[in-house]
């Protein structure tokens, strides 16, 4: 299917809806770079969590999870609704602290809580590997979508998506600065909804399909293993993968952006743009609410959807014989599900997936610009130049992501070898930045460990299973380890290391490396500890000698709130989404069970943050 004169018009009307903020903040970003990276920190908490639901929202987020549903069922899904646990430790533990920090990015943060060259060599550091390398790969995937999503409903070739691309989110992300990108989220935010939800409506209307009632009853004929919300422990290969690693250990070990322990990258920056602690909190759960709440059965009932439509690979091809064999993938089919669409609802939804494209692009490349100019540029080549000649810089290395981004697309394939990828080297490092905070021993060696051992662990897992698919042999040593559950055959011929033995592994030797490296290496300098400590007021007995030291009569927090607040949260967030769960599946009585946990946790959460107003917050 293409689009006719009527979508067409819907696409270039939503366009130029998204685009007005982006000349009203033109001149208010070219004041500085506190407003181009930071909002002037005067973001309110429903704009900031909003632009991180946006942001969290992209062309390869509905792809990602139909892969999920198409390859292993709903429960593969648990791969990142595990990262509710720290998105609201984030909330109640670590908000408040990152906007008392006052810094300009996350990285800044490095100098303010460690000291010496090992401390500055962090902080450039990561500014190159985040915000350039690490930030273009995540750029690629979200490109990568972009361009399967194009291929299938417009015949456009990968070449022909990224200059398009490349083009709108220039102007987009490279002139507003962050109130123009925050503003321009929330409307693309309430486009893509629109827009997701009715993809849902009209896949259960498909003849295949034959509404929520036919979908159900068709699946637990066909594939009941589909529709389970919890994996088949008799295939405990699978429940490690895709529950039990994730719940037990990567919550707390893996750094993923928009996902990171104690909160980083852009999370860090909407929180350090709010206008206040409350805000910084506020925005934050609002945020977890609907990314794990209010989003995820849309994609999924379309997934499910598809398994009835397009029931195979061979189904997709098919269906899109024009399309590359080279991007035919279970994640196609959600693009393919889209082409079933009448005209005028075709162009809405291809409207809203450019606005959830363009919402994260343009927030990458203003987070991804904000370390190489104020990180990297501003802090180690010239420190000298005028505020406007900064944000200038910023423009121009905004559009240099871009483009960077938009090239290393083409060595991807998959955007579930993208998440493993990105998950994996990531592996062990989240411990420390949830420790950091509320442990003073932490110190800039302890991180720069961290990473190396991360990345040269999953590097070697990466390299194993390359050698293994391409036939090396290990000997008997392979059935030994098969019989463990180390290695898994793929295929006949084709043996790996499956996801959860990578990132467990990896994550151990991180975790161990660290440790004995904090003890090993001299502390930060006690002035830095004393300053950090008169700034910031971290909480709990990890900084009680500091805070005498300091002079720090306690601190405006309390860890057992906090905590209380985290287990509220979370049975808030995890009712609704299995609430709403249990209702599309039928299941009345655990849906009320749900509503039910949903409405006594929201409660006891309402007077919970009512008394920390009143107390402590400003």
């Amino acid at each position: 299917m293409r689009l006719d004169g009527l979508d067409w018009l819907i696409v270039v009307v939503s366009l130029l809806v998204t685009f007005t903020p982006v000349i009203f903040y033109y001149r208010r970003a070219g004041r500085g770079t506190a407003e181009f990276f930071a909002s002037g920190r005067a973001a309110p908490w429903w704009l900031i969590g909003t632009s991180m639901v946006a942001t969290t929202f992209s062309t390869d987020t509905p792809n990602l999870v139909t892969d999920f549903v198409r390859s292993h069922g709903v429960a593969k899904n648990w791969a990142w609704w595990s990262f509710l646990l720290t998105g609201m430790c984030t909330v109640f533990l670590y908000a408040r602290l990152w906007r008392r920090s006052g810094v300009l990015t996350d990285l800044e943060f490095y100098e303010l809580r460690y000291s010496g060259k090992s401390a500055a060599f962090l902080r450039g550091f990561r500014a190159i590997y985040l915000g350039l390398l690490f930030n273009c790969v995540i750029m690629a995937t979200v490109t990568l979508a972009a361009a399967k999503i194009a291929n299938v409903m417009l015949g456009w070739d990968r070449q022909t998506t990224v200059w398009v691309c490349a083009l709108i989110c220039i102007v987009f992300g490279s002139l507003s600065g962050l109130w123009g990108v925050l503003t321009t989220d929330l409307l693309q935010f309430a486009l893509a909804m629109v827009g997701v939800i009715a993809a849902a409506w009209f896949a259960l209307d498909q003849p295949q399909v034959g509404g929520l009632a036919g979908l159900m009853e068709k699946l637990r004929a066909a594939q009941p293993q589909a529709l389970s919300i919890v994996p088949d422990f008799g295939n405990w290969q699978l429940a490690l993968d895709a529950f039990l690693v994730p719940l037990l250990v990567g919550w707390w070990s893996f750094w993923y952006p928009g996902a990171e322990p104690g909160g980083g990258s852009y999370i860090a920056q909407r929180m350090l743009a709010a206008r206040s602690e409350k805000d910084a909190l506020a925005g934050t759960l609002w945020f977890n609410l609907a990314h794990y709440a209010l989003r995820p059965w849309p994609w999924i009932i379309v997934a499910l959807c598809s398994l009835l439509v397009f029931p195979t690979l061979a189904d997709i091809k098919n269906a899109l014989p024009h399309v590359s064999d080279e991007l035919i993938g279970h994640d196609l089919a959600y693009p393919a599900m889209l082409t079933l669409l009448p005209h005028g609802l075709l162009g809405l939804l291809v409207a809203s997936l450019l606005a959830a494209y363009v919402s994260t692009m343009t927030t990458h490349m203003n987070w991804g610009a904000s370390y190489l100019v104020n990180d990297f540029y501003r802090r180690f080549l010239d420190a000298g130049e005028s505020e406007r000649s900064y944000v200038w810089l910023g423009r121009g290395v905004s559009a240099l992501l871009m483009a960077l981004s938009g090239g290393l697309m083409f060595a991807l394939t998959t955007a579930r070898e993208a998440f493993t990828l990105l998950v994996s080297v990531g592996a062990g490092t989240g411990l420390i930045y949830l420790l950091r905070w509320f442990w003073w021993r932490v110190n800039a060696w302890s991180e720069i460990s961290a990473m190396i051992v991360s990345f040269l662990a999953s590097a070697g897992f990466f390299v194993l299973n390359k050698a293994l698919a391409a036939g090396w042999s290990i000997g008997r040593l392979a059935e030994d380890l098969m019989r463990a559950g180390l290695i898994v055959r793929d295929a006949p011929d084709t043996l790996r290391v499956p996801d959860w033995a990578t990132l467990v592994g990896t994550a151990a030797a991180t975790t161990v490396c660290w440790l004995v490296v904090t003890f090993l290496t001299p502390p930060t300098e006690r002035a830095t500890l004393v300053r950090f400590c008169r700034r910031v007021r971290p909480a709990g007995a990890g900084w009680a000698a500091v805070r005498r030291e300091a002079g720090v009569d306690g601190s405006p927090d309390s860890l057992p709130q906090g905590l209380l607040g985290v287990v509220l949260g979370c049975t808030l967030v995890y009712s609704a989404l299995f609430g709403a769960g249990s209702f599309v599946y039928g299941n009345v009585a655990a849906g009320g069970v749900c509503a039910g946990l949903f409405a006594v946790s929201g409660i006891a959460l309402s007077r919970l943050l009512a008394a920390m107003w009143r107390g402590r917050l400003a």
